[in-house]
């Protein structure tokens, strides 16, 4: 390819979370000299009252050459080992979906096979006593990983809580650092070339704007991906019913807990995430099932009186048919909407930034590349579907017509698949690059009381026997980790 065909412009439409972290990511990664341009109104404010993300945010922060104590310092993030599941099985149970390593392989075989082993001899192992994520946020106390430690420190993983609006503002920064350009504008339509490609963004105030490429992060309207090119959207709301969220922020009354709380309700789940200054509040709900005004009536009598007025989120379950229609791409909330259940919105967005690097283009924009890239989105999108629906469809709770209609859905032949198979085996079989492992279903399966017919035969009565001292010293290890670890709270320091 000719120097002439690079791409040597990007508008990214929408600032946010989604258009900056995409401005530092493609700043951070292409060539000296390509254009970044990001055009954000001053009209439209973050969604949000609390972001919580999951362990791979970690890794950005370090490709992005961000200092992670100055970023949680600036943004008035916490620590998160994991997410705490309460009354989703049944009213009055907790289980966990932890981060990090649980136990460790014995005889090349996982270890969740051993604690099924145990569980089925009645012996009641619990998952605190095998990961070390769990056990330190059941304490409500932190540290960092050591990989060079032995023992389950050297295992563990963690994610952040922060403040959405304070996120986008450090990024703005920084990509202002690098080298991007910001305009204040209101992006009104967009007019398109012979062949349907983009040609310009036009702009509320009679301007217009040029570029190569366009990367959509406008919202749930996506200005680009569907009022100007009209995608069409594939809505799952038959499988994910919650179309409605309050949120709302509320003053910190105790000590912050190192993990997303999320508690089952009549209508749909409640979060709370806390961070340095405040804590996030919200209740994701079915709109079939709840009204908008019962719904904020419920979360205000749960949380208490909040910092300022709860909003209402609207939206639907899905995607765009296509992520990637001609030259443009787009990101966050402009591709489609998962539910924010497991924490995965920020990662779609820094996911999808490093596929559309995978798969850069250059003017010719070859249609086999966008498809690869629009096949491999849409098949991550499934996958998070799927675990999502687990939650929903291996409640035991039945005290509610929400929780009865969502147990009746009928499942995708894919989810089905995956629940037959551990069903009769307690065998998970995760895809290669899938963002949830087999250790994430096996957390899910085992809190909602799912068990297997039948256990893994290499693992027998002699097999197990053997096994049990070496599942002695990790609980061992776990313990001492956490008895030597300090309260999450402490990283704060006392004014935070």
């Amino acid at each position: 390819m000719s120097e002439s065909g690079c791409i040597r412009t990007i508008a990214i439409v929408g600032g946010g979370t989604a258009g900056w972290l995409a401005a530092c990511m493609l700043v951070r990664a292409l060539p000296a000299g390509t254009a970044i341009t990001v055009i954000e109104s001053g009209q439209i404010g973050p969604i949000g009252v609390g972001e919580a993300t999951i362990p791979p945010f970690i890794d950005l922060l370090r490709f992005l050459g961000i200092d992670e104590r100055e970023f949680v310092r600036a943004n008035g993030a916490t620590y998160k080992l994991g997410i705490l599941y309460r009354d989703w099985s049944r009213l009055g149970r907790d289980y966990w979906h932890p981060f990090g390593t649980f136990g460790a392989t014995i005889g090349r075989r996982p270890f969740h096979h051993y604690w099924q082993r145990a569980a089925a001899q009645g012996l009641a192992p619990g998952i605190a006593d095998y990961s070390l994520c769990a056990a330190l946020a059941e304490a409500g106390k932190f540290r960092f990983p050591d990989p060079r430690a032995p023992g389950a420190a050297a295992g563990l993983r963690y994610a952040l809580h922060f403040d959405a609006a304070s996120v986008a503002g450090f990024l703005r920064v920084l990509a202002g650092k690098l080298g991007v350009q910001r305009l204040e504008r209101t992006v009104a339509s967009a007019t398109r070339r012979a062949d349907g490609f983009i040609e310009s963004l036009l702009f509320e105030d009679g301007g217009r704007l040029g570029a190569d490429l366009y990367i959509d992060c406008s919202g749930f309207h996506g200005v680009l991906i569907e009022q100007v090119l009209g995608t069409g959207y594939v809505d799952w709301g038959d499988l994910l019913p919650c179309d409605r969220a309050v949120a709302a922020a509320t003053a910190l009354c105790a000590a912050r807990p190192p993990y997303t709380l999320s508690r089952a309700r009549a209508a749909g789940w409640q979060w709370r995430i806390p961070l340095q200054h405040r804590a996030g509040n919200g209740y994701v709900y079915s709109s079939a099932h709840l009204s908008d005004t019962a719904a904020s009536d419920d979360l205000l009598g749960q949380i208490g009186a909040p910092l300022a007025p709860p909003r209402i989120l609207r939206f639907t379950a899905g995607h765009r048919r296509r992520l990637w229609s001609g030259n443009c791409v787009a990101l966050g909330l402009a591709s489609g909407f998962l539910e924010p259940l497991e924490s995965t919105s920020i990662q779609l967005v820094i996911n999808g930034v490093f596929n559309l690097l995978d798969h850069f283009p250059d003017r010719a924009f070859d249609p086999a590349n966008i498809e690869a890239y629009n096949r491999e989105l849409l098949e991550e999108l499934a996958h998070i579907r799927d675990f999502l629906l687990l939650h929903y469809w291996g409640s035991g709770r039945d005290d509610a017509p929400f929780w009865r209609d969502v147990r009746a859905v009928r499942l995708p032949d894919s989810l089905a698949q995956r629940i037959e198979l551990y069903r009769g085996t307690g065998r998970i079989r995760p895809r290669p690059g899938e963002l949830f492992t087999d250790l994430s279903w096996f957390y899910i399966f085992a809190g909602l009381g799912i068990r297997p017919a039948a256990l893994d035969p290499l693992i027998d009565a002699r097999a197990f026997a053997h096994a049990q001292a070496a599942m002695q010293r990790l609980r061992q290890s776990v313990a001492a980790e956490v008895a030597a670890a300090h309260a999450h709270d402490s990283f704060f320091g006392a004014g935070a």
